[in-house]
């Protein structure tokens, strides 16, 4: 335990961080460790989450990804028009959903490999693509999204049960134990187990960590250097096509925001910093930048139940995420050798 600890320093201070915050944020809430508190902010969480999810691929690699809340707007604008009738339709606009995400992100991969651009560029490009397509299919919010899917995905698993009439509406003694936990937060670690530490175990993934760490050398070793950026962007293409489709959820409409685009990639960012990613490569992973995600959004749940002036809100935000990039680049400006960060 202590091992790992000394390894994951970062990670380790964002869970005691988000831990303390939740606690505090729950005592101090009137209605504080109920159900219905729980999942009000798991519904307002998992998008950020998965969108810090996609920002962390790149950031791995030393890059940034700009078109993370772009993808994600446009994802939630095709949701806006596929998410209804029935339920085979559903499914294939889930698919098709994803299928948007996921090709925008093996676009910035290739742009990124065969184009020789640099990341940040190359996604500040296709970003404001993503939003121009995000405007054409949605120039004022609109759409429709199944209601019962919208309810169901966004509450309990009592909930969903019930809408569902599974488990005797939710009543079967099996599920009681299970009923009160909110949905949207099952999705979210649903696709990390499913999904992220499958892909990081794998030689593609291992070498996303190589690259961040010295990509001369993992070069050198012949590493699969352009199939891992590949598969770097697509993933963080899927993360945002998962933030958008549950923002559409969520919402039950498709908005071709551009301010809640750049609010969203800026937030990624924050949200991968305070994590215990490093924005130098090579440490971090998606699992401590859904812990970030959190962290972030706990902040401005404060900020409702203290009733902070909302001109007052940015600031306090500026200052966390201030000190969190302070804490993390302290760590990389104190050692001699860069190999000390990584035993």
């Amino acid at each position: 335990m202590g091992r790992w600890v000394a390894q994951n320093r970062g990670f380790a201070g964002a869970l005691v961080l988000f831990a303390t915050l939740l606690l505090i944020y729950n005592l101090l809430h009137p209605r504080g460790f109920s159900s219905a508190v729980l999942v009000q902010n798991a519904n307002e969480s998992v998008a950020i989450a998965f969108v810090a999810m996609a920002q962390t691929v790149p950031v791995l690699m030393r890059g940034l990804d700009l078109s993370v809340g772009a993808v994600m707007t446009l994802s939630a604008c095709v949701a806006s028009y596929l998410l209804t009738g029935s339920g085979l339709e559903i499914s294939f606009g889930i698919l098709a959903v994803l299928a948007t995400g996921t090709a925008f992100g093996l676009m910035n991969g290739l742009i990124v490999v065969y184009g020789r651009l640099q990341p940040i560029i190359a996604t500040l490009a296709t970003g404001a693509i993503a939003i121009g397509l995000a405007l054409l299919l949605r120039p004022q919010p609109g759409g429709d999204v199944d209601g019962d899917l919208s309810w169901a995905l966004t509450n309990t698993v009592w909930d969903f049960a019930d809408t569902y009439s599974i488990a005797d509406g939710g009543e079967a003694w099996w599920i009681r134990p299970f009923a009160d936990i909110p949905v949207p937060l099952i999705l979210l670690v649903g696709v990390a187990i499913l999904v992220w530490l499958p892909f990081k175990r794998t030689v593609t993934g291992r070498t996303i960590y190589a690259i961040g760490s010295a990509e001369g050398a993992a070069y050198v070793s012949g590493l699969p250097i352009n199939r891992a950026k590949l598969a770097a962007f697509t993933l963080a293409g899927f993360f945002s096509a998962c933030a958008g489709l549950y923002l559409a959820l969520q919402t039950s409409t498709g908005n071709a925001d551009t301010v809640q685009a750049g609010a969203y990639t800026l937030n990624s960012i924050a949200a991968v910093v305070l994590g215990g990613t490093a924005l130098a490569g090579g440490i971090g992973g998606a699992i401590a930048s859904v812990v970030g995600a959190l962290i972030l959004r706990l902040i401005s749940f404060y900020f409702r139940i203290l009733d902070i002036e909302p001109l007052l809100q940015p600031l306090i935000e500026g200052l966390v995420l201030l000190l969190a990039v302070s804490a993390g680049a302290w760590r990389t400006f104190s050692v001699k050798n860069r190999l000390e960060l990584f035993r």
